[in-house]
């Protein structure tokens, strides 16, 4: 076995003393043998962290965010010029079949919008498509989103009109096949009030005047002269409404009939060309110029070899363009969550001002002090060549406030790459899109390298502390792949997802239940370094990133939960022991505070309403609102209302199991007797795969949520029963899911701005145009990140909360008059928008 691990990270120089170690294995039996190879895995690994640990891969982690945004800042500032509105805006390019069916888009999230939504939008509108027969196939794409029964049932040349009479919005196609005197008499008409003006002008032509001027140059000249008369039209109505002016889609030349032969796609560019060369020359106000819709031409370039006849665009691409159309207007209006494409970056709240002033006072002040204070570049943190982890130095060299003025400092730096990543227009963002082997290939994967990386414990006892990191680590991975490819559309997964979450939870009411029965400490100082540690980096994103505390669900969630387990183990009589006397008092303390909980967290869910109303007090309500209601959070509660609790009831069976010395956690023992143990595992197999046939039978989210509180908690026991009574199982871990384990909700939290995009709905795009490539460098700054915050939390959580309970007390009544201030502003700043 020693072997084995030798083999994993051994380098060449040391493949010799493998050999050797075989070679004295065979001469003097096999334990001397395993000795030395032992000794030679441990040579290798030593050598290896001198060269490669985790500060040298921070290192290169900025090395990558570095090069990566000023490559972005580059791009954006001189080549993202040629490509405005929907060139790197709305659509930069294809990726594969999957967006509405044929197609997902990268760089920017697209809303797909439903009927209702659309007519929101479009209340009161009047918009009108003018051009040739390919607008006219745009016209009917985008009223079928309105209005799905529609037919193609009008005239090929002539005008057709469309209303919607509950909304008043009206649509019409006007035939103009080509840029001419009739349609600058149409623009003219329309600046001058004759006719009712539209507030959306869709407009494109060109493929007429190639067609029945046999492709001459002439035409093109003419083409150029009429385009120039007609912009300042154009330009005029654009100062009130908004004009598109749609490229010429290219052709498949091997599908065109005799007649449209000359339509090529060289004389296409050439009149694309010269449509770029006008409406982007004028020194007019950037806002009222004619907006150019690329979106139609860069799909057509990827799916025009369906096409039935050569020239017009397949039914699934236009709706891809009517998708985008809506997108570029209605965004801006609904401003939905989901979409990012041509939606204006919001402008900096108060409160986001006022902490990019906080970071940069703080690296300002850091710069000074270690400029004056020459200690600090002395007695540097040493490396642990074993670990590949840093160990701090004997001696301190960096006093209290030295030490929180570099964590704030480093703090602030990684909050502007979060803000660069999900907030500027920096970095692009992808569609997620789901398909089996975009979860489960990555799932084979990590389970792969997780059972390779295995270690033994230090304690055999269930559920140890190696054992809990492991458990957290390789769920978290799992959710990671779940949220990055988009697997919540797929149902089993889902409801597995459901149960890594509500295992989550469990641990919570296992692991704190445990505290306190075991110590019966209470003071405000275990509070406070609880509550900093779970609450200490979503603070810092609500500030930095406009958004609120109940974005991050999970994390008011657990805090909420153990602000329950602390209120009912706490109160008289407090439980734990210090209060054991060798009576059973302590016991039924227990018994009848967790029968209280249980009724009370039975009568908050009997009704919406009431727990509403629990919640809904200023500024209680202003956590756990989302979106000014309530709802997301009585969702989130409701869903795992039970897993606390069963966790808290776990801790404390096991407990009693335990001092009765009815367990067997020696090691190699087998947790029960062996009949016991025999039977409590061929149950929990059973029951595990019950649940999983069950989940992958569900017919709906709606029933399968309702279901599942009362039931996630029979997976959940029969894994821990599955992991811990096989003794040899309970006697190693996984070093690699345990490692990911100590960092969870660091990873949970950061992967929503600087690995996922657009607050979870997209994927961040940091290497365009390889995708495989892109997640192996987001994945690695992402987790490099994820633990220098928890390294700065842990810091930053011994400079801030004291052992002392009364000074514990008052910086935590500062820290709520704080919180109070921050939420007042924000209340007074949403009232005045």
């Amino acid at each position: 076995m020693a072997l084995l691990h030798s083999r994993r990270a051994l380098p060449r120089p040391h493949v010799s003393l493998v050999l050797g170690a075989l070679r004295e294995g065979f001469s003097f039996g096999c334990h001397g043998g395993a000795k030395m190879a032992a000794q030679a895995y441990a040579m290798g690994r030593r050598e290896i962290n001198q060269h490669f640990n985790i500060r040298n891969a921070k290192l290169l982690a900025i090395s990558f965010v570095f090069i990566l945004t000023v490559g972005h800042g580059i791009h954006r500032s001189y080549g993202g010029k040629a490509m405005k509105w929907y060139g790197a805006g709305c659509m930069g390019s294809l990726i594969g079949a999957g967006f509405l069916g044929v197609w997902r888009l990268r760089s920017d999230l697209i809303e797909v919008y439903k009927s209702s939504e659309v007519k929101d939008c479009l209340l009161n509108k009047y918009i009108a498509f003018v051009g040739d027969s390919r607008i006219r196939q745009f016209f009917y794409s985008f009223i079928k989103i309105i209005n799905s029964d529609i037919k193609e049932e009008g005239n090929k040349h002539e005008n057709i009109s469309f209303e919607d009479r509950s909304t008043s919005l009206k649509v019409d196609f006007l035939w103009y096949p080509e840029v001419n005197n009739s349609m600058k008499d149409c623009f003219k008409a329309w600046n001058e009030g004759a006719h009712l003006k539209p507030h959306l002008i869709v407009v494109g032509a060109a493929t007429w005047s190639i067609k029945i001027h046999n492709g001459s140059m002439e035409a093109l000249t003419q083409y150029k002269t009429n385009l120039t008369l007609i912009t300042p039209l154009l330009e005029k109505l654009a100062e009130t409404n908004d004009i598109y002016w749609v490229l010429q889609d290219p052709v498949y030349e091997d599908l065109l009939s005799e007649n449209r032969k000359m339509i090529t796609n060289q004389r296409i560019g050439l009149y694309n060309d010269v449509t770029l060369s006008i409406l982007n020359s004028s020194t007019r106000n950037m806002a009222a110029k004619v907006k150019i819709l690329r979106a139609s031409k860069l799909v057509a370039e990827e799916t025009i070899a369906e096409s039935l006849d050569g020239l017009h665009l397949p039914e699934t691409t236009r709706d891809i363009n009517a998708m985008i159309l809506l997108n570029s207007y209605c965004n801006k209006i609904v401003k939905p969550i989901d979409g990012s494409c041509c939606l204006p970056r919001s402008p900096l709240s108060l409160i986001q001002k006022l902490t990019g002033c906080f970071f940069i006072i703080c690296i300002i002040s850091f710069i000074v002090v270690t400029y004056f204070c020459h200690n600090w570049w002395k007695n540097k943190p040493s490396t642990d060549v074993e670990s590949g982890e840093e160990k701090k130095p004997a001696t301190a060299s960096l006093s209290n406030s030295e030490k929180l003025l570099l964590s704030l400092s480093k703090l602030g730096l990684i909050m502007g790459y979060f803000y660069l990543c999900d907030r500027a227009d920096l970095f692009m963002k992808e569609q997620k899109y789901y398909t089996h082997s975009t979860f489960f290939i990555p799932l084979v994967y990590i389970i792969v390298l997780g059972v390779f990386y295995y270690d033994n414990t230090k304690e055999t006892t269930m559920l140890n502390r190696e054992q809990t990191d492991e458990w957290k680590g390789w769920m978290q991975l799992i959710i990671l792949i779940y949220h990055i490819s988009g697997a919540s559309t797929f149902l089993p997964v889902y409801m597995h997802v459901r149960v890594l979450v509500a295992a989550y939870l469990f641990q919570t009411g296992y692991g704190h239940f445990s505290f306190f029965w075991k110590s019966g400490e209470y003071g405000i100082s275990r509070i406070c370094q609880i509550l900093f540690r779970l609450n200490f980096l979503v603070v810092v994103l609500c500030l930095v990133m406009d958004r609120p505390y109940q974005f991050y669900y999970f994390v008011p969630l657990v805090t909420f939960w153990f602000m329950v387990i602390y209120v009912t183990l706490g109160i008289w009589p407090q439980t734990g022991k210090k209060e054991e006397n060798g009576s059973c008092s302590p016991y039924w303390a227990v018994v009848f505070k967790l029968l209280g909980l249980f009724l009370c967290i039975c009568l908050l869910a009997t009704s919406q309403s009431s727990f509403e109303n629990a919640f809904s007090v200023w500024p209680i309500s202003k956590l756990f609102e989302w979106q000014g209601f309530l709802h997301e959070w009585w969702f989130r509660w409701k869903l795992d209302r039970f897993a606390v609790l069963h966790g808290m009831v776990f801790a404390f069976l096991y407990s009693i199991l335990k001092k009765n010395h009815l367990l067997s956690e020696g090691k190699g023992e087998t947790l029960f007797a062996p009949r016991l143990s025999s039977f409590f595992l061929f149950t929990s197999v059973v029951v595990f795969l019950t649940y999983s046939i069950w989940c992958a039978n569900c017919k709906n989210k709606t029933e399968c949520n309702e279901l599942h509180p009362y039931f996630s908690v029979l997976q959940i026991l029969s894994f821990i029963l599955i992991r811990n009574i096989p003794g040899y199982v309970r006697s190693v871990y996984s070093s690699f899911f345990a490692w990911f384990g100590k960092i969870s909700l660091e990873l949970f939290i950061c992967q929503y701005h600087i690995w996922l995009a657009a607050d979870t709905k997209g994927i961040l795009v940091l290497i365009p145009g390889n995708p495989v490539l892109n997640i192996i460098i987001s994945t690695f700054i992402f987790v490099l990140v994820a633990h220098e915050i928890s390294q700065i939390t842990n810091d930053l959580v011994q400079i801030a909360i004291p052992k002392d309970n009364y000074v514990a007390l008052k910086r935590l009544l500062c820290a709520t008059v704080f919180l109070l201030a921050l939420l007042t502003l924000s209340t007074v700043e949403q009232l005045n928008k």
